[in-house]
């Protein structure tokens, strides 16, 4: 069973990182640029990797917290899974999101895009419960 949760979170964090570069490289890719002064040095230019490597390793760890929350719960069907993801994403990423668009100068655009992309990256986890629990 460990070696079907580890397959379950590979997959998904596999998956993950394709969904970050539609959902939040891709999407609106335009209207990051509205207000340049929030970005770090070195990622306007593209010069700068690092964040983009850290965060396909947080996919993992995503897809390790949506995976695990399931087995916790002794959950392995698909309908329970996606409600796990969709709860946990409301939880989440979607209050976090929102809440620093209320503080912080990003497009509205760029933070739906976001959202959407936190909630696919979750319901992939969902999925691969579904297939490999």
């Amino acid at each position: 069973m460990s070696g079907m949760i580890i397959l379950a979170i590979l997959a998904a964090g596999i998956a993950a990182t394709f969904t970050d570069w539609l959902f939040m490289g891709v999407v609106f890719h335009d209207r990051y640029m509205r207000h340049p002064e929030v970005w770090r040095e070195g990622i306007v230019g593209g010069k700068d990797r690092t964040a983009v490597l850290y965060s396909c390793a947080l996919d993992f760890v995503a897809a390790a917290g949506i995976v695990g929350l399931c087995v916790l719960a002794d959950i392995n069907t698909l309908g329970a899974a996606v409600s796990v993801a969709v709860l946990a994403w409301i939880a989440g990423p979607l209050v976090i999101m929102v809440t620093n668009g209320f503080f912080m100068k990003l497009d509205w655009a760029v933070i739906g895009a976001h959202c959407a992309g936190y909630l696919v990256r979750f319901l992939l986890a969902a999925v691969a419960v579904a297939i490999f629990l």
